[in-house]
């Protein structure tokens, strides 16, 4: 019996010919063909995503968010560049039929930042039986990180990114505010909370600091004190290494090595930053021990891209058991965002609710999976030659930009 297409096409991708054409549109047509096309309980145009409660994993929810199309959006634009025209019209098709979707998440009171939930009519944990109980009375408020996510996947004016990056401001660890659940000294850092909502708790996550601060890199945006604080925030994690031995502690809504070091990698990719990069060789071990302890495909993908954002040439990805591509891309298993309740509880609660995973949901997204491959493969297209060599980044000062 002769191995399948998609099996033949794995052992392709991750044996050392990553170039091949064929591959990246297979991955952009599944992309395509998982998109909503019709009215359903999917906005049309959106990426579809399902969560699974932690404690009851005996089947995933369809969740409506913007999160996963916002990140697939955005992650296309970036890779966009290095596709043929071919390619980069499949990419068109996908950004114009997803962006209409956001403006059910937008503020309702037609503010330029959004919710994880549907705005027009309140509700969180779609699908979620009692929990939706709390839709109107505790709907959760506008957040950091999909508010910049998507700002940036819409390729919104720079007016708008510099009226937004004053607002978030506003939203801070501060003395009239004070962060209760994170380590001890951390509570006097002036970083960013993941909510813009009043009544919520601070909320410190590092994966979402990365992202701002990659919005912030992004637009240009001049410094402002929160956002030095931010950077200070995740640099002293990362030298203490709290994000590898508390991982869900200090990034509660992303949770796992794999996915913090992807971000932090994506963070120093955009525009090296002199704080970082004396870091950056501690991060790369990190990575490297983690892809040898890792034995779920996609977690291997994104260490494999971080690796390639720091310069390093990374193994092959080899898997024993010949599956089909897929099989191997669409796992279940593979979690890039968590939603934890316990990340607004006060200490000691938080660490013991966390632990416990009382009020914590999993979100899988089968096309994101694909997007996340997708890049990797781009990816090392694009430095297929300077991965000879270690690649040297020239250090900006930001302050003097």
């Amino acid at each position: 019996m002769k191995p399948s297409i998609s099996v033949l096409l794995f052992f392709i991708l991750f044996k050392g010919y990553a170039n091949d054409s064929l591959s990246i549109t297979q991955l952009l047509n599944r992309i395509a063909q998982l998109q909503t096309k019709e009215p359903s309980i999917f906005p049309i145009g959106s990426i579809p995503s399902y969560r699974m409660y932690a404690l009851n994993k005996r089947r995933y929810k369809a969740d409506i968010n913007p999160f996963f199309t916002g990140l697939t959006i955005f992650t296309l634009h970036n890779i966009k560049e290095d596709l043929s025209l071919a390619q980069q019209k499949l990419v068109e098709k996908i950004i114009v039929g997803a962006v209409p979707s956001f403006e059910k998440f937008k503020n309702r009171k037609g503010r330029d930042t959004y919710n994880f939930w549907p705005t027009d009519t309140p509700k969180i944990f779609t699908n979620g039986g009692w929990l939706n109980w709390f839709n109107k009375q505790q709907s959760l408020p506008d957040d950091m990180d999909d508010t910049v996510i998507l700002l940036m996947a819409q390729q919104k004016s720079d007016s708008v990114a510099k009226f937004v990056h004053q607002l978030m401001q506003r939203y801070t660890n501060n003395e009239q505010k004070k962060i209760n659940n994170t380590f001890p000294e951390y509570k006097k850092i002036g970083a960013y909370s993941t909510w813009f909502g009043v009544k919520m708790p601070v909320d410190f996550d590092l994966c979402v600091l990365s992202n701002i601060l990659y919005f912030v890199q992004y637009y240009n945006l001049k410094w402002t004190a929160a956002d030095s604080a931010s950077l200070d925030l995740v640099t002293d994690i990362i030298a203490s290494r709290k994000h590898i031995t508390a991982a869900n502690y200090v990034s509660p809504h992303y949770a796992t090595v794999p996915n913090i070091l992807y971000h932090i990698s994506r963070l120093m990719w955009l525009k090296p930053i002199p704080e970082l990069e004396k870091l950056k060789p501690q991060l790369i071990e990190d990575a490297r021990q983690a892809l040898t302890e890792s034995h779920n495909f996609m977690d291997q993908v994104i260490l494999s891209t971080a690796l390639m954002r720091w310069g390093i040439k990374p193994p092959d990805i080899i898997q024993k058991k010949a599956v089909s591509l897929p099989e191997l891309v669409e796992n279940e298993d593979f979690c890039f965002f968590i939603a934890s309740m316990a990340s607004m509880l006060p200490n000691p609660y938080k660490k013991w609710v966390t632990t416990t995973k009382a009020g914590t949901f999993y979100y899988y997204s089968p096309a994101y999976n694909n997007v996340l491959l997708l890049e990797n493969i781009a990816l090392r297209n694009k430095l297929e030659l300077s991965l000879s060599t270690l690649y040297q980044p020239i250090i900006y000062d930001r302050k003097n930009e």
